[in-house]
């Protein structure tokens, strides 16, 4: 299952888009809200109801956890403990993750980026403690870790997460229903 993580104040179009590439592809995906509540507003004051609240999932093995950028998003995720618990967890069974924007500062601060060739906002850099960063790259991908820059490289995010789960092909095949 692939998680999309929605903290109050997250970048809208970094969740939206990467779940409509990965659906349109077939994957499962699903919403899950920090907090106690199932609905949850962007930086931007949209608001998206969740599948289900952060505190309410198992991490498996082969699960992938998405962070979208967006200050607000990334502040409540990083001060919600029981969150920050779960992405721990998830990382010592092997699962997955992926964070674009400001998303991977809470990556950094599990201590998950160190040595990893990343991509992030720009100016974001210091954020990133350990990390090999280039905020001038769109799509970063070391090993199964998956970062995007910003909100405008969000498709291309979104296929490389596709590409990355069920091949290029099918990441293709996406971009060219998109005319991308």
């Amino acid at each position: 299952m692939v998680y999309i993580l929605l903290g109050e104040g997250y970048e809208e179009i970094e969740a939206v888009t990467p779940c409509d590439i990965l659906r349109r592809g077939g994957v499962a995906v699903s919403f899950a809200a920090v907090g106690n509540q199932k609905c949850v507003a962007g930086s931007h004051k949209i608001t998206i109801c969740c599948e289900l609240l952060t505190r309410d999932i198992t991490p498996q093995p082969k699960d992938i956890f998405v962070i979208p950028g967006g200050m607000g998003g990334v502040n409540s995720i990083q001060s919600d403990t029981e969150t920050m618990n779960l992405l721990r967890a998830a990382a010592e069974i092997g699962a997955e993750f992926a964070a674009i924007c400001a998303g991977p500062s809470v990556l950094a601060q599990l201590g998950l980026l160190e040595g990893k060739h990343i991509t992030c906002y720009p100016g974001c850099e210091e954020l990133m403690d350990g990390a090999l960063c280039d905020s001038t790259k769109l799509v970063a991908s070391d090993g199964s870790l998956i970062t995007g820059r910003a909100p405008g490289s969000a498709i291309d995010f979104g296929l490389a997460l596709l590409a990355h789960i069920i091949g290029e092909d099918a990441a293709n095949k996406i971009r060219t229903e998109l005319v991308y």
